[in-house]
């Protein structure tokens, strides 16, 4: 009943929320020049916290100069491979470390900009001064095959260190305490069919009788945990979760020390904000047995030694073999005990840790903003209650997995930037009724000085694709870069710092992030299909799993539909058995606030709740469309109660559901192809879409959004790296009655109108990682005052008229970002600069040019603008410049810039500089010349191959 409660509270909270109401010409006017809030903001590294106020300032002002709009101040541990030049760290919570924050409110403040605020430093936080009792906590097993008769003589120092798990981070003041020992016959066929072997000494011996026995030992681990990266203050034992005393103790040291020291933190910081609660299988706290046996009327330690796998790194399996083996009879048992135990920890999290933080920071006025997911926790429901939820999306393995480059069926890693987790975050945020979803974006532990503005671009296009709303960029490093050598101190990140050759052109991109995210931000993300994944199922028969990055799931393919769904021209969220339980069946329909959805599917779930099962049947009742992917549920979950009875409940209601034979559909997952599979399945059972694909694709995607004054924003994206896109989109009624098609630019904060063909359709050519924002605007025509369509390519495919190869005879110069040498050369062709051993360890910017004549046409060019000039691949960012004359700056896609205007008759001198990353320079440093450089350039887990660079053409002009 009280979690039960706790939904029905957040759906009403859905229902509550405040809107601004913007028209939709007010809207256009704050999408021109957003407003800070809605800019990128950064994760800012305060490097072992050994920070001064006049770097502070400095490192503000070059982020607000960058078009960043705020920070998140993270204190985390210092890189050991950096020096600190005899910087001393500063305690968090000291007098001293709360002057820097000082420093920083106000400075943020004088510059418009937003902060946030870390608790604590690193992840999961704790602290060395935790008591015992205020320590994360695990319960863990260990096991061994016996053959009696036997006498086996054995220590409880060595059965508590072979239970310890390989943790990433061991806590090493821990403490253990043998729980119990018993002999389970093996198999076993019933928990409390065993011996009980504990004694009271520290060495004894046990007579094993006749037969093949399992000796289980369980044991609890106090402390087992240390804090990921902690500073000085924040560092030792990770906090007890589960424990609200404790966890509110920590909370309010925190506030009452720095608000003690410099007043409220309203209105100086926006949000405080949690990293992922990485909390690696902890488990257990002082009283878990005793209200697990109040909810659930049995003793959950009876089936710990068999519920519980052996664990290494993050909390993750070492395999899904039991420790101690069982009858096939009692695995089902088993079973329901382990959903049991994963979801009563899940409730605990809920209502000891998420709820506590959500009322610390309401109660001091600032919003709660975190990643509120990792092993133990919903990952869904967790999310609903904050004020900002946040996902997360990566680059580390950008070489290998190859976002834009590649679209795996059977991993769903590789090519997506986007974690399987931010479609649970933003759909949890959408269900909330919440529209700012954040991101800890491009998270970046290995190509930290080869990631591109354009790579940057491609992942941030596909963390929006899966409903992130602002970004949070992985990060900047608090660095005195005039003190220390290059690069400074790095403790993560794609190297935003002013000694990254691209940084003067990074506001481009961040102008375009605002911009988006303040569209997003004002708009409801619309979806008419819900998704039931089978978490439970994968619950009862594996665990939980660590989020985002599972180390095994239950059905796989299950990000392959989602996708199917939204490259097919729908729209789709994840839903829960919680949320369904609490939400409304009326009229064919599933309303959960104010969201409704009208199709739901379920993607390989045996096990199910009566309740959930009887709402579906009502569903269907009411003419909703319900569709069953691989299996049919047939039993129900957890062990109380009578479940048999449970299971004919479950049995009897999809027994009902299947006879409505137009509403319900059972299929098979393909093998591979899952688009033309859905595109079919859609079209022949009528799914509901609101886009007309002709050729879907892997990389092409989109996301609706409606205004508050009833237009339709459309975000499309092609996120491949190098390849186009041509297909025709045919736009539903819903979207185009009484509603006219504009694209807002995004580069430039422009619109212009879309004319669409009589059928409502585009023929679009989306550019190798294009993206635009389309809006229906109610009741504005394209016959007003506007913006020329101008020529981009993302919509507009010319026919060249004219075409002149202008891909020989370049005069260049390399211009070295660290060496501060200039090398005049010449280029008798194009060619990728790391393919010649001459310039393949290069790193800033080169400079091509050459005289070009307009010939005999040039009047006519000229005076209508429209003379075209193509780079061809670009690796790198590219600027132009004709007869002295700025042309444009673009970081992406096609290379294509309108020059007429800036040509005159007879010789042009013509220029383009490309700009290059650090990464094949930093291939010459060893580790010896430059520790941090090795770190992430050649050392052996990441020695990263030469990167293309340069203007590779062909070049044209037409």
């Amino acid at each position: 009943m009280k979690k039960l409660l706790f939904f029905v509270g957040l759906l009403l909270l859905s229902q509550c929320t405040p809107r601004q109401g913007l028209t939709t010409e007010q809207l256009y006017e704050g999408f021109q020049q957003p407003t800070s809030e809605y800019r990128p903001f950064v994760r800012w590294w305060w490097n072992g916290d050994k920070v001064e106020a006049d770097e502070l300032v400095r490192e503000l002002h070059l982020l607000k100069e960058a078009g960043i709009g705020g920070v998140e101040i993270n204190p985390i541990a210092f890189p050991s491979y950096s020096d600190s030049v005899g910087k001393p760290s500063l305690q968090w919570l000291s007098p001293e470390w709360i002057d820097m924050l000082q420093v920083c409110f106000d400075e943020a403040d004088s510059l418009d900009m937003t902060c946030d605020l870390l608790v604590g430093s690193g992840w999961p936080f704790g602290a060395e001064f935790l008591n015992e009792d205020e320590r994360a906590q695990i319960v863990v097993n260990y096991a061994e095959p016996v053959t009696g008769p036997v006498a086996l003589t054995v220590t409880r120092d060595s059965l508590c260190a072979k239970a310890m798990p390989k943790v990433s981070s061991p806590y090493k003041g821990n403490t253990k305490e043998l729980m119990f020992l018993r002999l389970y016959p093996n198999p076993a066929s019933s928990a409390d069919d065993y011996i009980d072997v504990m004694q009271n000494d520290s060495i004894f011996t046990i007579n094993i009788p006749e037969g093949e026995y399992t000796l289980a030992a369980l044991v609890k681990i106090n402390g087992f945990l240390e804090v990921i990266n902690g500073a000085p203050g924040a560092a030792g034992p990770v906090l007890d979760h589960f424990n609200t005393e404790a966890v509110n103790r920590y909370l309010y040291n925190m506030s009452d020390k720095i608000e003690g020291q410099i007043g409220p933190l309203k209105g100086r910081i926006r949000a405080l904000f949690t990293d992922s609660m990485e909390l690696e299988g902890a488990n257990w706290t002082s009283d878990m047995a005793e209200e697990f046996q109040k909810r659930y009327g049995y003793d959950i330690t009876e089936y710990l030694p068999f519920i519980l796998f052996k664990i290494g790194s993050m909390g993750s399996a070492l395999n899904y073999n039991p420790v101690v083996p069982v009858a096939p009879e009692f695995q089902q048992l088993v079973e329901r005990a382990r959903y049991d135990f994963e979801d009563f920890k899940a409730q605990l999290m809920q209502e000891r840790f998420t709820s506590a933080y959500l009322d610390w920071c309401h109660a001091l006025g600032v919003k709660a903003r975190a990643q509120a997911y990792g092993r133990g926790l919903y990952p869904l429901e967790n999310a609903m209650g904050y004020d900002i939820p946040e996902g997360e999306s990566w680059t580390t393995n950008w070489l290998r997995h190859k976002p834009g480059e590649e679209m795996s069926e059977t991993d769903y890693r590789r090519g997506r930037a986007y974690t399987m987790v931010n479609k649970f975050v933003s759909s949890a945020a959408h269900l909330a009724g919440n529209r700012t979803v954040s991101c800890e974006e491009m998270t970046n532990t290995y190509t930290v000085f080869n990631m591109t503005l354009e790579q940057l671009k491609i992942g941030g296009d596909q963390s929006a694709i899966s409903g992130v709303t602002h970004s949070i960029y992985h990060g900047f490093n608090y660095s005195p870069n005039l003190e220390v050598d290059f690069p400074g101190w790095v403790r993560y990140g794609a190297y935003y710092s002013e000694n990254n050759p691209w940084w003067p052109y990074f506001k481009y991109y961040n102008d375009y992030k605002a911009r988006l995210s303040y569209a997003l931000q004002h708009g409801n993300y619309y979806a008419d299909i819900a998704i039931l994944n089978p978490e439970n199922d994968m619950w009862s028969t594996i665990g939980m799993q660590n989020e985002p990055f599972p180390n095994t799931t239950r059905a796989p393919y299950k990000t392959m539909i989602w996708e199917a769904i939204n490259k097919c021209g729908g729209g789709v969220d994840y839903v829960s058995e919680n949320i369904i339980n609490a939400g409304e069946m009326k009229r064919g329909e599933f309303r959960f606030g104010d969201r409704r959805y009208n199709t739901l599917i379920l993607i390989d779930i045996e096990r199910m709740h009566p309740r959930t099962a009887e709402q579906l049947l009502h569903f269907v009742e009411g003419g909703g469309k319900l569709l069953c992917i691989d299996t049919i549920p047939y039993q129900s979950l957890g062990l109380s109660g009578s479940f048999a009875a449970k299971d004919s409940i479950v049995q009897h209601c999809f027994e009902q559901i299947r006879a409505f034979e137009d509403r319900f559909l059972f299929v098979e997952p393909p093998q591979e192809g899952f688009i033309p599979w859905y595109d079919s399945l859609m079209h022949v059972n009528n799914l509901p879409h609101y886009l007309d694909i002709e050729t879907p694709d892997p990389f092409v995607m989109q996301n609706r959004y409606t205004t508050d004054d009833g237009s339709e924003m459309l975000f499309l994206v092609n996120s491949h790296r190098y390849q186009s896109h041509q297909t025709k989109i045919t736009f539903h009624r819903e979207l185009t009655h009484r509603k006219y098609p504009w694209v807002w630019d995004l580069n430039t904060g422009e619109r212009y109108p879309l004319s669409l063909d009589e059928d409502d359709s585009y023929d679009f050519d989306l550019g190798p990682a294009e993206s635009m924002l389309i809006v229906f605007e109610a009741g504005k025509s394209g016959s007003g005052t506007h913006t020329e369509e101008p020529s981009t390519p993302c919509v507009i495919a010319r026919t060249p008229r004219g075409l002149t190869d202008l891909s020989t005879d370049w005069d260049v110069e390399l211009i070295h970002t660290r060496l501060d040498t200039v090398i005049q050369t010449h280029f008798d062709t194009l060619f990728d600069l790391k393919d010649h051993p001459e310039t393949q360890h290069f790193a800033g910017t080169i400079v091509y040019r050459k005289t070009i004549n307009s010939g005999r046409d040039v009047s006519r060019r000229v005076s209508t603008g429209e003379t075209v000039l193509d780079l061809g691949l670009v690796e790198g960012v590219s600027e132009v410049i004709v007869n002295g004359q700025f042309a444009g700056v673009k970081y992406y896609g096609r290379r294509i810039y309108d020059i007429g205007n800036l040509l005159h008759e007879g010789d042009n001198d013509l220029e383009i500089r490309v700009t290059t990353t650090l990464g094949n320079y930093l291939k010459t440093f060893t580790k010896e010349d430059n520790p941090t450089v090795w770190i992430y350039v050649n050392h052996p887990k990441r020695d990263q191959p030469l990167q293309p660079m340069g203007m590779i053409g062909p070049v044209t002009y037409f």
